[in-house]
């Protein structure tokens, strides 16, 4: 009995060094420690990878299924609710998640709306820059909806309407999938419309440098002088610094080429400090055409980035301007 009690010795007392003997005797595999070491190092050098490039998609999607939930709760209550101040019956949906994407905004992005006088009360065509992730565009919906009780509709690229379970969640949110004639019929009845020429090619292979990518689209420019609208334009600064693509991956861009689905890695969600800028209107004029109207658009546009945008964008510059009280440009 001495010998054995001799030739066990103590029992191991750190987690690592117990776990490694409990499966040592198990297995009776040798040098169990060395191989959980080695798994411990390996799992601390990919956990910041993983926070960078898993939680974006976390993130976006725990806001996006709380935002249907609320929804799908809404809609089984909506016909004993009154809504006292409007004649849509979603209005009070619409309000509520209002707050929940503007208090995430606040918190996350000390998100910041400026120049929404320049919005007239009728129809209007907003024309903005198109960042990796639509979260600038929900926290200025949620935003302009409390401050001006203005709703603002957007058009949104085909695969959006692929995503299962979010059919609810489009269609509050006044997404259109975009063709001439429902964008011109939708300004004729006074909606306010926003759309993103670039796209999703522009979200996803634009990069620090806020290279605009519209190529030659100007379907955007007919639909304001068909409606017989202006034309706003609206930039969110750092948005670029908020969340990163992997555009720049030459293969990554010919497939997308090919089958047309947003395949691009995506990192970041930093908190880094937001501010969308609204320009003043481009007016209406009969006698511009197509053409001539992309490019004073598209120069409106450039010139709100030269002004609010310091080129190139910095992660660290853009999270450091959350502790900045006044607002800074070039």
């Amino acid at each position: 009995g001495s010998n054995e009690s001799s030739t066990e010795g103590p029992i191991p007392t750190s987690y690592l060094t117990c776990l490694a003997y409990l499966l040592g005797e198990w297995t009776g595999v040798e040098h169990v420690e060395d191989y959980l070491s080695y798994t411990a190092c390996l799992s601390w050098v990919l956990f910041p990878l993983a926070v960078v490039f898993i939680f974006p998609a976390a993130l976006f999607i725990c806001c996006t299924n709380t935002s249907i939930l609320l929804l799908h709760i809404y809609k089984r209550r909506k016909n004993g609710l009154k809504e006292a101040h409007s004649g849509d019956v979603w209005y009070g949906a619409k309000e509520m998640l209002a707050y929940l994407w503007d208090g995430h905004g606040r918190i996350w992005h000390g998100y910041e709306l400026h120049g929404d006088e320049n919005i007239p009360e009728g129809p209007a065509l907003i024309v903005f820059y198109h960042g990796a992730g639509p979260a600038d565009y929900l926290y200025f919906m949620a935003r302009l909806l409390i401050r001006r009780k203005r709703y603002c509709h957007v058009v949104a690229d085909h695969f959006v309407f692929r995503l299962p379970g979010i059919k609810i969640l489009i269609d509050m949110l006044g997404v259109m999938h975009g063709p001439k004639e429902v964008c011109v019929n939708a300004l004729k009845k006074g909606y306010l419309l926003a759309i993103s020429p670039g796209g999703v090619r522009e979200a996803l292979f634009s990069d620090e440098t806020y290279v605009i990518m519209w190529g030659n689209r100007k379907g955007f420019a007919q639909v304001a002088i068909d409606a017989k609208v202006p034309i706003i334009p609206m930039f969110t600064q750092n948005v670029r610094e908020g969340i990163r693509t992997l555009g720049g991956i030459k293969i990554l861009r010919k497939l997308y080429e090919s089958i047309r689905l947003p395949v691009v890695p995506m990192y970041g969600v930093f908190p880094v400090k937001l501010r969308t800028f609204i320009g003043e209107p481009i007016p209406y004029d009969p006698n511009v055409t197509a053409e001539e109207l992309t490019a004073k658009t598209k120069a409106a546009l450039q010139a709100l980035i030269d002004k609010h945008q310091k080129i190139p964008g910095n992660i660290l510059r853009a999270l450091m301007e959350r502790f900045q009280t006044r607002q800074k440009e070039d």
